[in-house]
């Protein structure tokens, strides 16, 4: 089985990470959202080697725990209660 080179696949692993923290910022988990930006963006100026990569994805699955864990952000919440506020106003009694 042949690997992928680190620095082909770095970046993509990088991008993954900032998405996943910016998901963290739209739920309002701003204080673990930049702790993982920090580290993510450590791990990608250092050497690109595999322990970066191993990092980063590493991050990746943190950012995902976090959101398992922590529920709806805000603006679900937010989102939901418009849609069942809507749906209410819709249903005849």
């Amino acid at each position: 089985m042949e690997l992928e080179p680190v620095a082909e696949v770095l970046p993509g692993l990088y991008r993954a990470v900032l998405d996943a923290v910016a998901d963290l910022e739209l739920r309002g988990l701003r204080s673990d959202a930049a702790t993982i930006r920090a580290d993510a963006t450590r791990a990608y100026s250092g050497a690109w080697n595999q322990a970066a990569a191993r990092r980063l994805r590493i991050l990746r699955a943190r950012a995902a725990r976090i959101v398992a864990t922590r529920g709806p952000g805000r603006r679900e919440s937010i989102r939901d209660a418009v849609g069942r506020r809507v749906n209410a106003e819709r249903t005849t009694l």
